[in-house]
């Protein structure tokens, strides 16, 4: 759970930029750390076809959403439909949780070592290896409980021509939204940096309502039921 500010720059914060280094994998979970598991198979879900049924927003916020802390408008409102709630915004990262090589106080100011919602086995969840999204806390403006969804829903996140799928694993700021996991980061092609990375806009996230899986920490699992869901979604199954 993080009060994150804005983004710091790598000469602010004094952190070093991270090196090409490969995104652990589970071994207990066959998925590829590369994210590129959605890429396979002519029946999975484009961007395109996703993107085309989040086009209108039907608001279900009291009001809207500042990207960072220090935005000057609040922008971003929740939208529903009958089996998800959706939001475009930003991307900062999250690499709170698990500490590892790659998430941990020097790579992370404001690393902090928990997350709502922990693994099956009662630990913060690893940001570096679990793509997960980040909602705001429930507040005035939209409470996620109130909309289906707890830690372990399933997400389909949309950036560019790319779809990955992730559960809810962390809880932000209740006036900020647009905020995702190192491992979700990297399987979208976006910089993982949590200093000096993340995707200024064009990123749209999909959370499904009543589509929570366990264990949380499943790659595999989320990524199954996220092409069912998605599927569903645009109307295929």
């Amino acid at each position: 759970m993080r009060t994150r500010l804005l983004a710091l720059t790598s000469a602010a914060c004094g952190a070093a930029l991270l090196g090409a280094a490969a995104l652990p994998a589970s071994a207990s979970d066959p998925v590829s750390a590369s994210g590129r598991e959605a890429d396979a198979g002519s029946d999975e879900v484009t961007a395109a076809e996703l993107l085309a049924e989040v086009r209108a927003c039907s608001r279900i916020s009291k009001g809207k959403y500042r990207t960072d802390s220090g935005s000057a408008k609040a922008t971003v409102p929740v939208c529903g439909m009958r089996d998800a709630v959706f939001w475009k915004a930003d991307m900062d990262i999250d690499c709170d949780g698990r500490k590892t090589r790659l998430c941990n106080r020097k790579t992370d100011p404001y690393f902090l070592p928990e997350t709502a919602f922990q693994s099956s086995r009662g630990e913060p969840l690893d940001s570096a290896a679990l793509p997960h999204v980040v909602v705001p806390g429930p507040s005035r403006v939209w409470d996620y409980r109130k909309s289906g969804l707890t830690g372990g829903s399933v997400v389909a996140v949309v950036y560019r021509d790319r779809v990955r799928y992730g559960v809810i694993g962390d809880t932000g700021p209740t006036g900020i939204i647009g905020e995702a996991s190192y491992a979700m980061a990297k399987a979208l092609g976006i910089d993982p940096d949590p200093s000096t990375g993340g995707a200024e806009s064009g990123v749209t996230y999909i959370a499904f309502k009543d589509s929570r899986i366990s264990p949380i920490e499943s790659r595999a699992r989320a990524q199954s039921r996220g092409a069912a869901l998605a599927r569903e979604f645009v109307g295929r199954s």
